[in-house]
């Protein structure tokens, strides 16, 4: 069970490795592209498809058409990656069990958005965990972890793409454990949990009264995707990769300074957040010499 291109590996690992997936199920498609006219399958429908297997996009999961259909195919275990919350109906359909994949070291980061969140939050580690789903999301028995660094310089983007690698491997070893009937849980400490909520637009908003490093890992954590923003001259900026700079100059917050050629920085508390790679309100992503060279909305009392 899954739908986004982090879900694929997974898929394919246990293809590859002889499993036999009865079935797929996965997001409806959708409507997109230009003009949104354009019919979009999940990533991993696509896989299924190529590799023929069944495929199952319910509109609702307590669907009873839906509910004997997966019963049918009468699984002794399903595995979830970045897929969406389950009723007890389907997660407690198979023999052994519905386990999943998340996106962190549970139970640090239970939610929508561990990828996003571990970097804005400044961890220089996060990782994958296998647990066995129950009522609470993101609180089941943990059957495996595996840990990696997070980067200095990384954004969500490459620590994703990195981590849905990681995350095959620990579903391959979880299944593999499940088969072997050697296993066993461990209780997630509730003490140590942390949220990763999902992620609005309006929660993308810059404070440039924040310090460079909480500014800076705040833009890491939400690049490429969907991208922290401010305004300039009514305009909305994404920024897309910035550097942070301490200054002594104890510059005023949101305060802009420009040689309106090669550099554009921001104020802050503590210093200046330096933009490299941004994507102006309806154009392109941009470096921030492209940007300067063809501004026409800088403010006139712009400092040099």
């Amino acid at each position: 069970m899954g739908t986004p291109q982090f879900a694929v590996p997974s898929l394919d690992i246990l293809v590859r490795n002889g499993y036999n997936v009865v079935a797929v199920v996965t997001a409806k498609n959708n409507y997109g592209g230009r003009g949104g006219k354009q019919l979009i399958e999940s990533p991993i429908k696509k896989y299924a498809d190529n590799a023929n297997i069944p495929v199952l996009q319910p509109d609702k999961l307590r669907s009873p058409d839906f509910l004997t259909t997966l019963k049918s195919y009468e699984a002794d275990l399903q595995i979830v990656v970045a897929f969406r919350m389950l009723p007890e109906l389907v997660w407690d359909m198979p023999k052994l069990g519905t386990f999943n994949l998340h996106g962190s070291l549970l139970p640090k980061y239970r939610g929508a958005a561990p990828i996003n969140h571990a970097i804005i939050q400044g961890e220089t580690e996060t990782g994958v965990t296998s647990f066995k789903l129950k009522h609470e999301i993101d609180t089941g028995d943990i059957l495996l972890q595996k840990s990696i660094p997070i980067y200095n310089d990384e954004n969500a983007g490459s620590l994703h793409d990195r981590m849905m690698i990681v995350a095959a491997d620990v579903v391959l070893a979880t299944v593999r454990l499940i088969e072997s009937g050697k296993y066993s849980f461990e209780k997630q400490p509730e003490s140590m949990s942390t949220k990763a909520p999902k992620i609005f637009h309006e929660t993308c908003q810059i404070n440039f009264s924040e310090t460079a490093t909480t500014i800076y890992n705040f833009i890491r954590g939400l690049s490429p995707y969907p991208g922290a923003w401010f305004t300039l001259e009514g305009k909305e900026i994404k920024v897309l990769k910035a550097e942070k700079e301490y200054s002594e100059d104890n510059p005023t917050p949101g305060e802009l300074k420009s040689d309106l050629k090669k550099y554009l920085k921001i104020g802050c508390e503590g210093g200046y957040i330096s933009l490299k790679e941004i994507k102006p309100e309806g154009k392109k992503i941009m470096s921030i010499s492209e940007f300067l060279n063809g501004c026409k909305y800088l403010p006139a009392d712009i400092e040099m």
